[in-house]
């Protein structure tokens, strides 16, 4: 499962470093996109907790994880309504291990979104599975 995992960024990671010699992505190209924003994941809350996963992605797509458990950074980039996310190591805070669990899950589902949609104030990643974000506009 890891050598997968590991095969996947480093393909992402390679795709993103050739589109950048070709100039095709360049962070702001598309206004649509949730650039300098803050996010919250559209589920219901784990029980026992209150929290909520968030993502802010910043103007040049660098992005904050703030998960159930876990925190980290990573890097979006995006070309029309493709978008290619790559996550550093995440910090492992002690915490249950279900929750652990489901943020390795989240950023997993996360990494293998293909494209990437916008309707007001929700942001969908499409891949596999699917993950629905609300902008947090407040």
């Amino acid at each position: 499962m890891l050598s997968a995992t590991n095969s996947v960024r480093q393909a992402a990671l390679a795709l993103i470093v050739a589109a950048a010699g070709l100039q095709v992505i360049p962070a702001c190209a598309d206004d649509g996109f949730p650039f300098g924003l803050e996010m919250t994941l559209d589920v219901a809350p784990q029980p026992g907790s209150k929290r909520l996963p968030t993502l802010e992605i910043g103007d040049s797509g660098e992005a904050t994880l703030d998960l159930w458990c876990k925190a980290g950074k990573g890097q979006f980039s995006v070309a029309g309504n493709t978008v290619i996310f790559v996550a550093a190591p995440l910090q492992d805070r002690a915490c249950p291990p279900a929750r652990a669990q489901a943020d390795d899950e989240l950023v997993a589902v996360l990494s293998e979104a293909a494209t990437w949609k916008r309707q007001g104030d929700f942001v969908s990643f499409i891949g596999t599975r699917s993950l629905r974000f609300r902008l947090n506009t407040n």
